[in-house]
């Protein structure tokens, strides 16, 4: 029998998804366990859960951070940010853009810098193979996602998100897709790449939105779907099937349009 994987996982609010891993975990379902709970608010009541089944918790305060970057001066802000910070270069890989201006984005990559490098800290005495945002609201930047996935072939840093992506990135996937006007909502599964919501998917769960649905009742659909596909995505990385391979499809009009996508392959 294969190793148990280490899950690390990020939080930020109730953690339904940290008790649906978890329990999967517990019922041998997944080859693996859960090595630590972090969020990035005390608030989060998942924290709660996740010491009640004796996994270790931290907190990084990304509000307090923030308001901290917004109080200090321009030479005491820049002491804080981790020396290995290089802001040329994650500027131009980071393919997401909450403004246009570039002052205030270079103010985000900053300040997010800062949470991360204190992230990172906090998960150091926690070596894992596996780290899974179980609704972390909070985007990451290629600060973190480099020093995470250290090799690019096998990235380790899953996501669920509330929509059938690559539909309704963002926040409110759930919400988009009812006032949109879906008749198929669902969830989504996929490793982290750059953008938002944007890297290789893993899985997709779907189902039908009715007439008399409304926004609570997609959600709570929505909720229900996420609690077995994401545990499933995870039993398919702890077993050792998912392969991330570069496709290239040429369209109509000759452009080349390239493609990391992932294939579950069969057991070995």
């Amino acid at each position: 029998m294969k190793k148990p994987i280490r899950i690390g996982a990020l939080i930020s609010g109730t953690g339904s998804n940290l008790d649906a891993i978890v329990g999967a975990c517990d019922a041998g379902k997944i080859n693996g366990r859960v090595v630590f709970a972090g969020a990035d608010n005390p608030g989060a009541k998942g924290l709660g859960k996740a010491k009640k089944a004796n996994i270790p918790t931290f907190v990084v305060d990304y509000a307090d951070i923030i308001r901290q970057f917004g109080a200090g001066t321009e030479q005491e802000n820049e002491e804080k940010l981790p020396p290995d910070f290089d802001l040329d270069d994650i500027s131009r890989k980071q393919s997401i853009a909450p403004f246009f201006d570039t002052n205030r984005v270079h103010t985000f990559l900053k300040t997010r810098g800062i949470a991360e490098a204190a992230l990172l800290e906090k998960m150091g005495p926690y070596p894992f193979d596996l780290l899974v945002l179980a609704g972390f609201m909070r985007n990451l930047t290629p600060y973190f996602i480099d020093r995470v996935n250290t090799d690019p072939a096998h990235p380790k840093i899953m996501n669920i998100h509330p929509a059938l992506l690559p539909a309704f990135p963002g926040t409110d996937g759930y919400g988009d897709t009812f006032r949109y006007g879906c008749r198929i909502g669902g969830c989504t599964v996929h490793f982290v790449d750059y953008g938002e919501d944007s890297g290789p998917i893993i899985g997709q769960s779907c189902f039908p939105i009715d007439d008399d649905d409304t926004i609570e009742s997609v959600r709570k659909k929505g909720l229900e779907r996420e609690w077995a596909l994401y545990p499933e995505c995870i039993r398919l990385f702890a077993d050792n099937r998912l392969k991330t391979v570069q496709m290239t499809n040429t369209l109509k009009n000759g452009k080349i349009v390239q493609r990391t996508v992932v294939k579950i392959v069969r057991p070995s």
